[in-house]
């Protein structure tokens, strides 16, 4: 690793702690020339699948397009950043554990409404509306009863 201050190639690792749910090693590293103390992040690169989109065209794997998705679902409701992150890597990590080299567009779909429907119904609902195309209220009727199905009485 260069040092970013000096540019020697000598530094050494003072500090190594895993954060991001264990997927990425954060290291406090020291230059041992200008003795300039900096942070790395490790994280392992994954080659994602190809997903399929509906109409045939296949197209690289985008995180960026995930979390927007999120974002969008998710604008304006009380929903902590780090659990759409933790929400992110779990559909990352589903799709790898796979082990396929193609995934569909409907499967990332359902498993972001798998996801949206534990961490805000709202959210869930929303993103339900434009996912599956609703045309008219009885269909966003029909998703709110089940979510209310769902949910436990509290007697």
């Amino acid at each position: 690793m260069f040092c970013p201050f000096c540019g020697a190639q000598e530094t050494r690792v003072i500090d190594s702690r895993l954060s991001n749910d264990g997927s990425q090693v954060r290291r406090r590293r020291e230059c041992l020339q200008c003795k300039e103390r900096f942070t790395t992040h490790e994280t392992v690169e994954f080659n994602m699948p190809r997903v399929v989109k509906s109409d045939g065209n296949r197209e690289p794997f985008k995180e960026e397009k995930l979390r927007a998705g999120f974002l969008r679902a998710l604008e304006r409701r009380p929903v902590v950043i780090d659990k759409i992150e933790t929400a992110i890597n779990q559909i990352r990590k589903k799709i790898m554990a796979r082990g396929e080299r193609e995934v569909t567009s409907r499967e990332i779909g359902e498993a972001v409404m798998c996801e949206l429907r534990n961490l805000d119904h709202v959210a869930y609902v929303r993103f339900a509306s434009v996912y599956r195309s609703f045309q008219d209220v009885e269909e966003f009727n029909d998703v709110i009863e089940g979510l209310k199905e769902a949910e436990p009485t509290g007697e």
